[in-house]
């Protein structure tokens, strides 16, 4: 169920903005160096597992089918791999799906649109606007789009999903989202910064507005979008962790390049 309050005063967005300005430089100065496949970190006494992807290091596919049908789930992903599933960092569900497990909202995989871009308006997280996509170019640098500026100039993605809400956009915020609702659930998003992705899912059952701040403050991403809820699921082999639920949609795999 969305979570609502009223827009903040621009005096108090304002604050927010220089604060998050700040923890982003400090940020990006203490992870110059490529990080570990996916990390443990503490924010508001929450713990998040952040999952970094960096072009030059890694590569980043989606996909939601496989030989034998819907993916389904970490094991199915790692089935329809075969020998590449050596080389996996992480993998984690990628945006919510119908009953049918095919994508909700656009999925683009490797150039090929799979599932067009979703722009109605309706109930539930996917619909509570801005929502946004999550999007990869021909180079392999990741970008957050909100919706309708996606939709105004359709860029050239080679991977894309489209999820919502849009929990940051341009470092603001989303209004509709309140600081610290009632509503407790593990959550996963992604958020971009200076070229790179950061796939966090957590591992405490949070708020929105706890899991939006801790990608705009705690890891400095100007862009986030929210991918699900309840549902979250990680496969980080370096952690010894693949999630075992099943009938999950699309996921977002992360691949090394050496």
């Amino acid at each position: 169920m969305a979570e609502s309050r009223r827009r903040p005063a621009l005096s108090a967005r304002r604050r927010r903005l220089a604060a998050w300005i700040a923890g982003a430089t400090l940020f990006a100065l203490a992870s110059a160096v490529h990080a570990a496949p996916c990390r443990t970190q503490t924010y508001e006494g929450d713990r998040f597992v952040v999952c970094p992807y960096a072009p030059r290091d890694d590569r980043l596919e989606l996909g939601w089918r496989g030989p034998h049908g819907a993916l389904d789930s970490f094991a199915g992903l790692k089935d329809a791999l075969g020998p590449r599933a050596a080389s996996v960092e992480f993998a984690m569900n990628a945006g919510m799906y119908e009953t049918d497990q095919s994508p909700l909202g656009l999925l683009i995989v490797d150039g090929r649109t799979v599932r067009s871009l979703n722009r109605r308006s309706a109930a539930g997280n996917f619909y509570l606007k801005p929502n946004g996509v999550f999007w990869v170019d021909a180079a392999g640098v990741p970008h957050i789009d909100e919706t309708e500026t996606f939709a105004a100039n359709p860029p050239h993605a080679r991977w894309a999903t489209q999820s919502g809400p849009l929990l940051v956009d341009h470092g603001a915020l989303n209004p509709q989202i309140s600081a610290n609702g009632p509503s407790l659930l593990i959550r996963n998003g992604v958020g971009v910064r200076g070229g790179r992705a950061f796939f966090v899912i957590s591992d405490d059952a949070v708020s929105f507005g706890r899991f939006a701040r801790f990608l705009r403050d705690g890891l400095g991403c100007g862009d986030a979008l929210f991918l699900d809820g309840s549902v979250s699921s990680l496969w980080a082999p370096a952690m010894g962790r693949q999630d075992a639920r099943a009938g999950l949609g699309a996921f977002v795999i992360v691949l090394r390049r050496r």
